[in-house]
């Protein structure tokens, strides 16, 4: 299918990509890799007067470790840049695995991080996982102040809505470092293990004292307008010697916590007792982990 018309716009700097957001206004669409954007122009879900193009902006493809703060993940920085990174496996395991289950590896090799939670589909396979991980995102946007930071848990305001604002453009996904006994994981269930949207999908992050855990954040995704956590699973984890017994019960209790709908992927009976096995799973392949 064709594209709808449109005219192309390139910006060479973050401050031309804010001022010429601002100027198009609402029928601009900024694109990084466009691998959501050009599918959902086919589709005619999206139908912009304007594509404004920041790929070229310099300086927004970062992929840094910082001793003591963690990770920065530049806007334009590649899913499959982030999936093979030896720094982020070693450190954020979790978080390679979650780039690594998005779509295919032509689409990793075009697609970003940010263009995947900008999209705000609620399967998006990256934003259980930056939930979980108290992940924050910086923004730039000409006034009233350059820009902000918007932490992950207030970034997600519906099915493709974010918390963004007019002219705001997203320049960073922060994560934070995992400490001692720090422990995070994530997993998708799927038809095919390539391209598939998740039917489901579970992030787990523990905070654990030998056995105990002292802290505990579970997300789940495709099963709400946006992604979501289950802190019912989470309290009856937190405090507590982690058995098979409780995490069953954890697996229950993040399954009673959502409201899937019923689509040509799965019903919302299924979805809601395939996060009750996930859930399960993802305590426990965090458990095994180590370090993300």
């Amino acid at each position: 299918m064709s594209l709808p018309k449109f005219e192309y716009v390139i910006a060479h700097s973050i401050e031309e990509a804010g001022n010429l957001a601002v100027e198009l206004g609402d029928n601009c669409m900024i694109m990084a890799g466009g691998t959501d954007v050009i599918v959902l122009m086919k589709d005619r879900v999206l139908k912009p007067e304007y594509i404004l193009d920041i790929k070229g902006v310099p300086g927004m493809d970062q992929l840094e470790y910082v001793p003591g703060e963690g990770l920065k993940i530049g806007a334009l920085t590649k899913l499959r840049t982030i999936q093979t990174s030896k720094i982020v496996k070693e450190r954020f395991r979790a978080v390679a695995d979650a780039a690594h289950f998005v779509a295919s590896t032509q689409v990793r090799s075009k697609g970003t991080m940010a263009g995947n939670i900008c999209n705000a589909s609620p399967s998006a396979d990256t934003a259980p996982i930056l939930l979980v991980l108290n992940a924050s995102i910086k923004t730039f946007r000409t006034s009233p102040d350059n820009g902000r930071t918007i932490p992950i848990g207030e970034f997600f305001k519906g099915v493709r809505k974010t918390a963004l604002t007019y002219g705001e453009i997203v320049t960073e996904i922060n994560i934070p470092e995992l400490g001692a006994g720090e422990y995070a994981a994530y997993i998708k269930h799927a038809i095919r293990k390539a391209m598939d949207l998740a039917i489901v999908g579970v992030a787990a992050w523990l905070k654990m004292d030998g056995s105990k855990c002292v802290d505990c954040r579970i997300a789940l995704g495709a099963v709400a307008t946006t992604p979501i956590r289950a802190p019912q699973a989470e309290q009856l984890l937190i405090g507590q010697e982690l058995t098979d017994e409780l995490i069953a019960k954890a697996g229950v209790a993040a399954s009673e916590s959502c409201s899937p709908i019923s689509d040509v992927r799965a019903s919302a009976e299924y979805r809601k007792d395939m996060i009750r096995v996930f859930t399960k799973r993802a305590i426990k392949k965090a458990l095994e982990t180590n370090k993300a």
